[in-house]
């Protein structure tokens, strides 16, 4: 049932966010760790990568440092039609 799900949420126009998080070491905040996220995010507003990175600073004791992030929709609207009938062979 996963699936549908996702299905779903990419015809809603949802995309691929994975933000590359650069936060300081609590301990030694001289260095510099990275943590990946990565979730399915509507463009431009990115609600749920923001709800993240509140989180983060609420909640995580290494500092932000910096944020970079990509997204990508993978189903676009011209890709996706509705289809009714089917084709059977033999």
């Amino acid at each position: 049932m996963r699936d549908h799900a996702e299905l779903e949420m990419m015809l809603k126009g949802y995309g691929l966010t994975t933000a590359e998080i650069l936060y300081r070491m609590p301990d030694h905040p001289g260095l510099l760790q990275t943590f990946v996220w990565q979730h399915y995010d509507l463009a431009p507003k990115f609600p749920a990568l923001y709800q993240f990175i509140d989180f983060w600073q609420d909640k995580i004791e290494g500092a932000l440092h910096s944020v970079a992030y990509t997204h990508q929709r993978l189903i676009a609207p011209n890709e996706w039609r509705n289809v009714s009938g089917e084709l059977a062979l033999h």
